[in-house]
């Protein structure tokens, strides 16, 4: 009679994973490593959908995890040379026009880059997914042939982060298909979704990532993955304050 009350409880939570299933954190980090590695060189392009006007924007990015990302501008002209630098904690852009390097404060790393629905934090990944959160896997199902797991991010007591918990969609072979970010009262802000699975730097990954705010839905930010290097050498002297001002 336990042994039917039991069976009967787990088939009423068909959602709910049991058994040998990967842990959330294992899940989070093997995703960053498989769209990020350890150090990466790309080009992507980017593209700003309102309901009145589109923008799209050529860019380059360089990134040594977890400490240095460098983003720059090639196209449309009037936008080209604007870059973006982390070290660490901190955030400068360059203004080519005025040929100005701005720090951009603690406070403004929530703010969309370059009128985009991505933040300053989200482009130069100021914040770590697996430092800054513990991971639990909640649910999964099988899609296409591969098992999805459902993974609530919240944030450790000390991490600089403001959401109140993120939520992963994950493949068991680390490719992401969405992330949602939460706010005040547990209240969705934004949805992240990875599709158009294709090879880039001799890896599988998603190569087009749509970020949607919830309250806009009509508005979107497209980015799509041109080309892109992992694990390639990059001088430190590449993430300066120099080298922001002048790429040459």
């Amino acid at each position: 009679m336990k042994g039917v009350s039991l069976i009967a409880v787990l088939s009423a939570f068909p959602g709910i994973v049991f058994g040998d299933v990967p842990s959330g954190e294992s899940l989070v980090d093997g995703m960053e490593d498989t769209l990020w590695s350890d150090t990466n060189h790309g080009r992507f392009t980017m593209r700003i959908e309102t309901e009145y006007w589109t923008r799209e924007l050529d860019l380059e990015a360089w990134m040594d995890r977890p400490e240095k990302t460098l983003i720059r501008i090639h196209a449309p002209k009037k936008e080209a040379g604007i870059g973006s630098l982390r070290i660490g904690d901190a955030m400068w852009n360059y203004l080519p026009k005025v040929d100005r390097t701005l720090k951009i404060p603690p406070s403004m790393m929530l703010q969309p880059w370059m009128g985009s629905n991505f933040s300053n934090d989200d482009l130069v990944k100021e914040s770590s997914f697996v430092d800054d959160y513990t991971h639990e896997v909640t649910g999964s199902e099988e899609q296409g042939g591969t098992t999805v797991y459902r993974v609530v991010s919240t944030p450790r007591p000390d991490a600089p982060v403001v959401w109140s918990r993120l939520e992963f969609s994950i493949r068991e072979d680390h490719i992401p298909l969405a992330m949602t970010y939460f706010g005040e009262r547990d209240r969705a802000v934004k949805t992240m979704t990875y599709s158009d699975v294709d090879t880039r730097g001799g890896r599988q990954i998603p190569t087009r990532w749509t970020m949607v705010d919830a309250d806009n839905p009509q508005s979107r930010t497209v980015i799509e993955i041109e080309s892109i290097e992992f694990d390639v050498p990059l001088d430190d002297e590449l993430f300066s304050l120099r080298r922001l001002r002048n790429p040459q």
